[in-house]
């Protein structure tokens, strides 16, 4: 992997150096798109619709509009001269349990290494964190912006995730929609929760994947190799009219579903 950042955790009176790596990737089919009568690939240029002419890299700076068609020109020189005390560290604020953060505000994930002479360090600050089982709430400023992130212990690794700011968050306030005022009967809540039950159980990443990329790229194999291809069926479904219907319904299915298991387990306890 390739490193896109290097700097140093901030821990107290000590500093981590470390490099930073993406830690996922998008596995989303790209495509280009292409002229309908000659498949040519659509080239996209930036032109200035004042001068009519098509504008280079190098003749393109940063604008702030502050009012309606007045902007005001942001230069490198002056990015670089705000004042900020994480541009080349990770500084650590606080240290609070993971349960204590909604997934709302997790962005992205970052694997951070250690970098050469910070390896006793970083050990120490992985195991510590590891047995007090506590995340570390930081501050770092990558690619000219100053991120919120949360370093967490993942397998062998210190892992960063940028976070959104708390006003970055949209509230669901803003809803109309949830403005509402609806009774539950209680064998509703009750056949619900014992459906949430049915359906539980560990969480295996491993067995989630994306069907649509799959059929997709199929389909994609299909196309190139000119075979035929063929519209899988799909499954209808219909509106729900009768919610206690439909609760009753989803619950003898999970229930059939569960019945293997339970014999199973049954099986294994008696052969003990």
């Amino acid at each position: 992997m390739r490193t896109i950042w290097k700097g140093a955790i901030s821990f107290g009176l000590v500093n981590i150096p470390v490099k930073l790596f993406p830690a996922s990737e998008n596995k989303s089919v790209k495509f280009n798109y292409l002229h309908r009568e000659c498949n040519s690939p659509i080239n996209y240029k930036k032109i200035c619709p004042v001068c009519n002419k098509e504008v280079t890299q190098e003749e393109i700076v940063r604008g702030y509009e502050y009012e309606k068609g007045r902007f005001i020109i942001l230069n490198e020189e002056d990015l670089e001269n705000l004042p900020s005390a994480t541009t080349k560290t990770v500084d650590i604020i606080d240290f609070v349990d993971l349960s204590e953060i909604d997934p709302i505000y997790f962005s992205k994930p970052y694997y951070l290494a250690p970098a050469e002479g910070g390896q006793k360090a970083y050990t120490l600050l992985r195991q510590a964190m590891a047995e007090t089982k506590k995340i570390a709430i930081a501050k770092v400023t990558i690619r000219s912006a100053e991120n919120l992130v949360c370093l967490r212990v993942y397998q062998n690794s210190l892992m960063m995730e940028t976070m959104y700011y708390p006003e970055e968050i949209r509230s669901p306030q803003m809803l109309p929609e949830l403005n509402i005022n609806i009774d539950i009967h209680e064998n509703e809540i009750k056949m619900a929760n014992q459906l949430i039950k049915n359906l539980s159980g560990k969480f295996q990443p491993e067995k989630y994947k994306s069907n649509y990329r799959e059929a997709l790229l199929n389909l994609i194999e299909s196309k190139v190799a000119g075979e035929q291809i063929k519209t899988p069926q799909t499954k209808e479904t219909g509106n729900v009219v009768d919610l206690m219907e439909a609760l009753k319904a989803s619950l003898k299915a999970t229930e059939e579903e569960k019945a293997p298991e339970k014999k199973t387990k049954r099986r294994k306890k008696a052969a003990t």
